[in-house]
């Protein structure tokens, strides 16, 4: 190499590496949450949501996912049916990760879904992470479903010791204050509404915060920088949803940063 290049090429090289090690040093002062789950918790993107109402707010969380459609936890906790988590926990150290099980477990077996939790908290716990579950909805023709979800979900939370993210109860509350807002994208998965509500209601659980000054459109980045945004939500719509998340009793993650 000419000896007039080589100063600069030192230099560049150093800029490069400050550079990687000021991201890597950013991803570590942020809480990392895993998501665990399917198609209820990847629908429109949100854990992206969290993430980007956080950034919003000013709050250091990373959020990730691992997801597969009409996956349930058992297939999680045995690396079966494409899931990834296996991996991701041997991967990284999360500080929180959130489990949602299929949404009928519950109710068609509810012993595979006791021994899931059981399984994935114990692993969770071996690796210094926070597990926490997240309660899934009822169909759209079958409100009656949530009851047996809830119970699940709370009994499981009692019996481990854990929390429960009341996402269900918060969901089945809105549709039955806000009859008129559709919370449904089919018969199960939620509408962008919904998956607003599901993110503000891991927001306030995350942090703690209040969720009244969110904004009603999110966004992020794509790959090449640009902006992407993730929901448009009308101001009405959204003051409700807030408002709802605001005033429901919850549990509070015990951030350690």
């Amino acid at each position: 190499m000419n000896n007039r290049l080589r100063p600069l090429f030192k230099i560049a090289i150093a800029i490069v590496f400050f550079g990687c090690s000021q991201i890597t040093h950013s991803q570590d002062n942020k809480e990392k949450i895993l998501f665990v789950g399917n198609s209820f918790t990847y629908f429109n993107n949100m854990p992206q949501m969290v993430e980007a109402m956080a950034r919003a707010e000013g709050d250091a969380l990373l959020t990730r996912q691992s997801t597969v459609g009409g996956s349930n936890l058992m297939q999680h906790l045995k690396a079966e049916n494409g899931t990834k988590t296996q991996r991701m926990l041997d991967s990284t150290a999360w500080d929180i990760v959130i489990l949602q099980d299929h949404s009928v477990s519950t109710i068609e077996d509810p012993k595979r879904f006791q021994e899931a939790v059981t399984g994935l908290v114990e692993q969770v716990n071996s690796k210094k992470g926070k597990p926490v579950l997240s309660m899934t909805w009822s169909y759209i023709n079958n409100p009656l479903m949530q009851s047996t979800i809830s119970a699940a979900y709370e009994k499981a939370g009692k019996e481990l010791n854990l929390p429960v993210v009341p996402v269900g109860n918060v969901f089945m509350k809105a549709r039955e204050l806000r009859p008129d807002l559709d919370m449904y994208f089919d018969d199960k998965h939620p509408s962008t509404e919904a998956s607003y509500l599901i993110a503000l209601t891991f927001y306030k659980y995350l942090t703690g915060k209040s969720v009244m000054h969110i904004p009603t459109r999110l966004m992020t980045q794509d790959i090449h920088g640009d902006m992407l945004y993730l929901c448009f939500i009308l101001p009405s719509d959204a003051a409700f949803l807030k408002q709802l998340v605001e005033e429901y009793d919850m549990p509070i993650a015990n951030m350690k940063k």
